[in-house]
Formats: structure tokens, C-alpha cells, sequence
């Protein structure tokens, strides 16, 4: 499987530390097959999932600038930093320190950050809401309007006003069914002294913020 990861990195035009490799086309949704599918309703697996409080990240990337010829996602037409919305965001490891976001596979933007090779986490706070709705649609400049400056390694876009931030490099990548599970080696990590740090909360479709339980 990490074989497979560096595979797909490399014909993203990622980074890694052998020589070039045929490029792979991107994987297919489909990943198990009929037989091994269990008798759960997708509308039933989320409201249910749905009961599962979160927190709300954005996942950002710096631009890049790939060829057509080399572009297997079609996606060199576009410009600019790439981000996206993100509730499936998790620490993963203290030593060495790793985290791990899900990403779905017919992601338009998830390329493109493989082809960066890099991102950064933004935590989002109890006021960005309106801002996590804007890098939750696709087919739009997510960045119009929006303040933000370069990560201090990778050099993806940090959200003003995020709580918190966390600066990775992408360290492998494994299948989970329709989605993809992208791990990050953290380079650098940091929280905004300015920011208000109430986090912003995901509850069964609608975004909340966090309380102190009282007696």
C-alpha cells in the first residue's frame, strides 16, 4: 500500500526520493465489491455518524503550476492555492508527530494538493462558519475575499483568524473505501494569539459552538 501511495504522489508530481515511475490514473470510487457490501443505506450511515460531534478544519495547498501533458487529472487549467473543507481531521501520532485527514476520491482539489506534495491544517473557530461554507463548494475561487498568508515550511495558505494552524508534509496516503487517508508529517505548528479559540463545531448538519458543561 505505501508502495501504491508513492506511486499516485509521483504522477501528481509530488515529491519523493526515487526516479520517475509511470504515471497511475486516479483510483477508481468503486472499492469493494457487491458481495461485501454490508445492508446499511448511505442516508442511514450518516444521520447515525451524524450523532458524532467534530471540529471543522480547512485543508490548504500551495499553487503549483503542472503541465497538460503531465496532468493526468486534467486539473492544470487551474491556478492559484487549493483548499477545501475538511471534518475528517485527527492527531495520529506524537512520535514522530503525524496527523491524518480523509479526503474523498472524487475530490477535484485532493490533486492538487498530491501535487504540492504539502498542506496545512486550519482550524477554524465558532466565527467561520461563513468561510467554511465558502471552501465547502466546488467549482468556485475559494480564496476570493478571503486573508490568509504562507505556512513558514510548506508555504500553503494560513487563514487569518484560525485558532490554530499545522503544517505538514504529505507522509503516505492508504485506501478507505470512497475515501483516501492522507497522513502529514508536521514540520511546523502554531496557534494565532489574536484568534478567538472557541472552536467551531459540526453536529448533525449544522455548525454550533463549544459550552462548559455547568452543574
Amino acid at each position: 500500500m505505501a508502495a501504491a501511495a508513492v506511486r499516485y504522489l509521483r504522477s501528481a508530481g509530488a515529491p519523493t526520493a526515487a526516479g520517475p515511475v509511470e504515471p497511475l490514473p486516479r483510483p477508481d470510487l468503486r472499492a469493494v465489491g457487491d458481495d461485501e457490501r454490508t445492508p446499511i443505506h448511505p442516508a442511514e450511515f450518516r444521520r447515525v455518524l451524524g450523532n458524532f460531534a467534530t471540529g471543522v478544519t480547512v485543508v490548504t495547498a500551495p499553487a503549483t503550476t503542472p503541465e497538460a501533458e503531465d496532468d493526468p487529472t486534467g486539473l492544470a487549467r487551474l491556478t492559484g492555492p487549493a483548499g477545501f473543507a475538511c471534518q475528517s481531521f485527527s492527531s495520529l501520532s506524537l512520535d514522530p508527530p503525524l496527523v491524518a485527514f480523509m479526503v474523498g476520491r472524487t475530490s477535484t482539489t485532493w490533486p492538487r494538493i498530491a501535487r504540492a506534495g504539502v498542506f496545512c491544517v486550519n482550524v477554524l473557530g465558532a466565527h467561520q462558519g461563513e468561510l467554511c461554507r465558502g471552501f465547502a463548494v466546488s467549482g468556485t475561487d475559494k480564496f476570493a475575499g478571503v486573508e490568509y498568508d504562507a505556512a513558514p515550511v510548506s508555504g500553503s495558505p494560513r487563514l487569518a483568524g484560525a485558532p490554530a494552524w499545522i503544517d505538514c508534509t504529505i507522509h503516505a496516503m492508504h485506501t478507505g473505501g470512497d475515501h483516501l487517508i492522507v497522513v502529514g508529517r508536521v514540520d511546523a505548528l502554531g496557534t494565532s494569539d489574536d484568534a478567538d479559540d472557541t472552536p467551531l463545531l459540526f453536529h448533525r448538519g449544522r455548525f454550533g459552538r463549544f459550552g462548559p458543561l455547568t452543574d
